[in-house]
């Protein structure tokens, strides 16, 4: 799983106009999962399923 920073230089992720984060591929806004034990967060497209961290 890539951290979204690497998402971005990759060309994966995109910001919108709200700096939003969105999928390059599908371009759907990204969810997010928060799970208190670990010091990342997962983000995830709901249409194509990939999943990057992203850091608190």
């Amino acid at each position: 799983m890539k951290s979204t920073r690497k998402g971005l230089r990759d060309g994966e992720l995109k910001k919108d106009t709200y700096e939003r984060l969105t999928c390059a591929d599908c371009g759907k806004s990204l969810k997010k999962k928060n799970d208190p034990d670990e010091i990342f967060s997962v983000r995830t497209c709901p249409e194509c399923e990939r999943e990057w961290k992203e850091l608190r």
